[in-house]
């Protein structure tokens, strides 16, 4: 919709310097030296208010438009999303002044009639039900507290921008048909095809936000043009030469038989081709037949290839068709007032939301290689690409954007093994357990996870070059490996006898000494100064001796109660199956 869009800087959030890790795992990225880094010390990671959150910026001609990613920033929403949710990103992206930041505020709007919070009940949503009436007919305003948006001609929108709070919704899952929670985050990114954006910036931005999204929304202006077409095909080309290297590394690589990238949605604004306006199932049927004409097969072999590049890249390639909401709403003075705005505008856009929504039911979770992304995944990911593009907007070789992903991957698949081995070991052998186990049990359940931890790595790492995975699985098994020895040694500090040869040679001193002033006591003469001095050393040693073992004992005591306290319970197990057995004789 051209005249409502984007930011020049968000009044809702600001940037800081580079904020990632300066570890040798995490370089630093380059400073881009944008506007966005300018109020540096106004971001607060602890601030609850919901906003747009810059993760991506980008410099500017001096150092080639180099994005600088903002790890903090990205970690400050993941955080929010419970561990071993699965995550579905929804980014749009198109032409400037085009509405995008327009239309992600209305799916904010949406999600927060139709969302819940995590891990509560959908009553939100069924009261709203109840209550009748359309979502859009219970507000007054959009307002400008989503993504920040505006009418005029200016661009609006630098960088790509995430939403501060995730949205979580309830879906079907269609592999196990079983309900689970998963988690929407919404990203904005900057204009397109304006006099202040190159094209390697524009494919970079755009390259960028497809690999990370799950749900790409293409906005277009008025109709499917066979540019956008072929802007599209550019960058899917660099997904299709990625999976090529993939294949042609068959003696040192698994090559994959999944889509490099997942759904691409052209929404066409402003339409002016519908037959009835007041039939929004007609409309749709309408939308199907024109993107069907778009992406058939042409006879010009490049028109062809275009094509063929889209479908091969892509697992579902839409379309959806949107009217002009009205010319009140271009205006510079708009403030977002819903009664300014076409009926047939909002009728649309309530059904292109449940298009993409539907309470969560048409969400499909961001995947690689047809593994489903949880956020803590998703994370490693998205810093693994935006460093591609650390050096400047030079799109980088497929090889480059593989080995990123391969690696992004592989690292996840350590991260998760080992968590998981964490996990279950720390249920037996952890600093929480007053249990000892015997060595060899310990060993056997030590195996035991670390084969089914093994067998999750290989499953998770089963793309890219077979010696970095190889390399992979060596330092996952490393820190397997060095997390047993410390479950080793806290398994030892819990044995109830574990240095009792420490205080074996004292307790024997002791008792000799005992049983030696005995016999001199009753031995020897009472007058004899000899015998008084000999058995008062004599019980000097064993008072040391014993003083010393109540200090050291107190050390043991928790163990040795609670290993009492075990041969007290099977003494009494075994003493009931006896009396059992003699009663069913009886």
């Amino acid at each position: 919709m051209p005249g409502v869009e984007e930011r020049t800087s968000h009044s809702t959030a600001t940037d800081e310097p580079n904020l990632v890790s300066e570890s040798a795992s995490s370089p630093t990225l380059p400073s881009s030296g944008t506007e966005d880094d300018a109020a540096t010390d106004s971001w607060d990671t602890d601030d609850e208010t919901p906003r747009a959150v810059q993760i991506i910026s980008v410099g500017n001609e001096t150092n080639q438009y180099a994005f600088t990613f903002h790890e903090e920033r990205l970690n400050s929403v993941l955080t929010k999303i419970p561990p071993g949710w699965k995550v579905s990103v929804i980014s749009v992206v198109g032409a400037f002044r085009t509405g995008k930041s327009f239309l992600l505020s209305w799916f904010l709007t949406y999600l927060s009639h139709h969302s819940k919070g995590a891990g509560k009940s959908d009553a939100k949503e069924d009261k709203i039900e109840s209550e009748g009436g359309k979502w859009y007919e219970k507000i007054q305003s959009l307002g400008n507290d989503g993504f920040d948006w505006r009418g005029g001609a200016e661009r609006n929108t630098t960088g790509i921008w995430m939403w501060s709070h995730p949205s979580f919704l309830r879906r079907s899952n269609p592999e196990t048909g079983e309900d689970e929670d998963i988690a929407v985050l919404l990203v904005d990114t900057q204009g397109m095809f304006d006099h202040e954006t190159t094209m390697s910036l524009t494919a970079s931005i755009f390259g960028l936000s497809t690999l990370l999204s799950s749900y790409q929304i293409y906005n277009v202006d008025k109709r499917i043009q066979e540019d956008n077409l072929q802007q599209l095909a550019l960058f899917s080309e660099y997904g299709r030469m990625a999976l090529q290297e993939d294949a042609q590394k068959k003696s040192k690589a698994r090559p994959s038989t999944h889509k490099p990238f997942q759904r691409i949605e052209f929404l066409v604004r402003d339409w002016q081709n519908f037959e009835d306006d007041e039939d929004v199932d007609g409309m749709e049927s309408e939308m199907d037949d024109y993107l069907q004409k778009v992406i058939a097969d042409r006879d010009a072999a490049d028109l062809k290839d275009t094509r063929s590049q889209i479908t091969s890249c892509f697992d579902k390639v839409s379309c959806f068709l949107l009217c002009h909401p009205g010319f009140a709403v271009t205006k510079k003075k708009y403030a977002g007032e819903v009664g300014m705005i076409e009926p047939t505008f909002l009728r649309l856009l309530d059904r292109y939301c449940e298009r993409v929504f539907n309470g969560g039911e048409n969400l499909v979770p961001k995947a690689i290689h047809g593994r489903e992304l949880t956020a803590v995944e998703l994370g490693a990911y998205i810093k693994a690409y935006a460093k591609m593009f650390e050096n400047g907007a030079r799109f980088p070789k497929a090889t480059t954007m593989l080995e990123a992903t391969s690696s992004a991957n592989n690292t996840n698949a350590t991260n998760m093994s080992v968590g998981k081995y964490k996990h279950v070991m720390d249920k037996v052998a952890g600093p929480q357990c007053s249990s000892y186990l015997k060595p060899r049990e310990l060993e056997e359940m030590h195996q035991r996870v670390v084969n089914e931890c093994i067998e999750m790595f290989d499953s998770m790492a089963n793309f890219g070059d077979r010696e970095r995975i190889a390399l992979a699985r060596k330092i996952t098994l490393q820190k397997i490996n060095e997390d047993f020895e410390v479950y080793n040694k806290l398994n030892d500090g819990r044995n109830p006898i574990a240095g009792f040869e420490t205080y074996l040679i004292p307790m024997t001193i002791a008792v000799l000494s005992f049983i030696l002033r005995w016999i001199a006591d009753s031995t020897c003469s009472s007058w004899s100064q000899t015998c008084r001095a000999g058995s008062d050393m004599l019980s000097h040693i064993y008072s040391v001796v014993f003083f010393f073992l109540m200090i050291v004992g107190t050390t043991k005591t928790k163990q040795i109660m609670d290993a009492l306290g075990r041969f007290k319970a099977a003494v009494t197990a075994l003493s009931g199956v006896n009396n059992d057995g003699k009663s069913k004789v009886d």
